[in-house]
């Protein structure tokens, strides 16, 4: 049985159609901001059939914005269920940055001596690849192994493991992130900064930048969502 259109998300398309050039942008722009706005709320089933009948195009278009927002951690995937739209939340995002504040500086303080100039190059590297990414998925990916391959020198498999898994959580607060409040140019800085404090052995002022640089992207979010929800932000 379907499920008739939420009156809020008829005006949205009714106002967005003119706007775009292909029938996957209009249906993408418009659930993107029917989420983010709280038109359609979290847990919401995506539903294709229903989706390609109120945008009045076929399953095809709605397929590739549904793609397109499950990168940009919007929506999930389920078995049995489909698409539905992405539960995110402020608490969750400072739970998963305050795991990450813990375990990363441990990581790289191991990591550090036995880091080699293979390493740096690779790490530089994926600055450069950051630099000119657009797409929120290959952004996300690019950061977890820059992060990761200042890490992987540790010698504790457990432990690295343990980074990875939360790097991964953290992934689609950085998709989510990435979409809202844009591209962020200070997040490189603090990239290029950490890189170069790894390469001239500076402990001390690498794991600060790590802290920092985890905290503060976790803050910067948290003020988003907690305003989103109505609700002060966590403190950090």
């Amino acid at each position: 049985m379907r499920m008739p259109a939420h009156p809020d998300l008829m005006r949205l398309v009714a106002r967005a159609q003119p706007r775009f050039r292909t029938a996957a942008e209009f249906v993408e722009a418009t659930l993107r901001e029917a989420i983010l706005t709280g038109v359609i709320p979290a847990g919401a089933p995506l539903r294709q059939e229903d989706l390609a009948e109120t945008f009045g195009v076929s399953r095809m278009p709605v397929r590739e914005a549904l793609r397109q927002l499950e990168a940009r951690a919007l929506a999930e995937f389920h078995p049995h269920r489909g698409a539905v739209v992405a539960e995110i939340s402020a608490a969750d995002n400072a739970d998963v940055g305050a795991i990450r504040m813990a375990l990363e500086p441990m990581a790289l303080r191991l990591s550090l001596p036995a880091l080699t100039a293979e390493d740096f190059k690779q790490a530089e590297d994926l600055i450069a690849d950051m630099d000119g990414e657009a797409d929120p998925g290959r952004m996300g990916e690019l950061n977890r192994r820059f992060h990761m391959t200042l890490y992987a020198r540790a010698g504790r498999p457990r432990l690295l493991a343990l980074v990875e898994q939360h790097l991964m959580a953290a992934d689609r607060y950085l998709r989510f992130q990435f979409s809202v409040l844009g591209y962020n140019p200070r997040s490189q800085d603090e990239h290029r900064a950490l890189l170069a404090a790894c390469r001239s052995g500076d402990e001390a002022t690498a794991c600060r930048l790590i802290t920092d640089h985890v905290g503060q992207a976790a803050e910067q979010l948290a003020a988003f969502l907690a305003e989103r929800e109505g609700e002060p932000p966590p403190s950090r």
